[in-house]
């Protein structure tokens, strides 16, 4: 009989701060009068649609649509509530990551919808092109938590933190849980790597 595995993203609270796996990706937050919006555009329907579930379940009022390029898009209402997020992702107004930054289980979740992607036995977890400065700061935020990526793709417009070998393989999964639909599994962290 095998064990039972608990995932750590399935046991946490849902938290507005999780929003910044968005932002780790290319997410962007944008202040306004009325609050602070957080949204980000990826190449996947499913992604869109798991992403407004997971800024529901913060309580969030958000929804799925589609960018001018006719992309799916997932954002959140203008709110007050995000504007500590916008705050501590920013500096002036360039996108920054905090100083020290750790992801939560379900900050990384968040992340590995919106840009993660299997590469061949390896794993990869988008960047923001338009912010090189946060590359190598989250390499290290991703050390912290136990997985050691290598950056990729930094000359291009793809730059990922590339995640290989068994162990931080199993580590990303236990992290951040099954497949949240059948459509993300081929985009997922393997659960079991050989």
């Amino acid at each position: 009989m095998g064990q039972l595995s608990f995932f750590s993203a399935e046991t946490e609270e849902p938290a507005y701060s999780d929003l910044a796996g968005l932002l780790a990706a290319h997410g962007q937050a944008v202040r306004s009068d009325s609050g602070t919006r957080v949204s980000i555009v990826v190449r996947d329907r499913w992604r869109a649609e798991q992403i407004v579930v997971e800024m529901q379940a913060s309580g969030l009022n958000s929804e799925v649509t589609t960018s001018d390029e006719g992309t799916p898009l997932a954002r959140t209402a203008s709110c007050h509530e995000l504007d500590a997020l916008h705050s501590a992702w920013s500096a002036g107004a360039v996108k920054a990551m905090p100083a020290g930054w750790i992801p939560s289980y379900r900050a990384l979740r968040l992340w590995v919808i919106a840009s993660g992607h299997s590469d061949v036995g390896r794993y990869q977890l988008g960047l923001d092109p338009h912010a090189p400065d946060t590359h190598a700061a989250l390499a290290t935020a991703l050390m912290r938590v136990g997985i050691a990526p290598t950056l990729v793709g930094t000359r291009g417009n793809s730059p990922a933190l590339r995640i290989a070998g068994h162990r931080r393989l199993v580590r990303l999964h236990e992290y951040v849980g099954p497949p949240p639909v059948a459509a993300a599994a081929p985009d997922w962290p393997p659960a079991d790597v050989h």
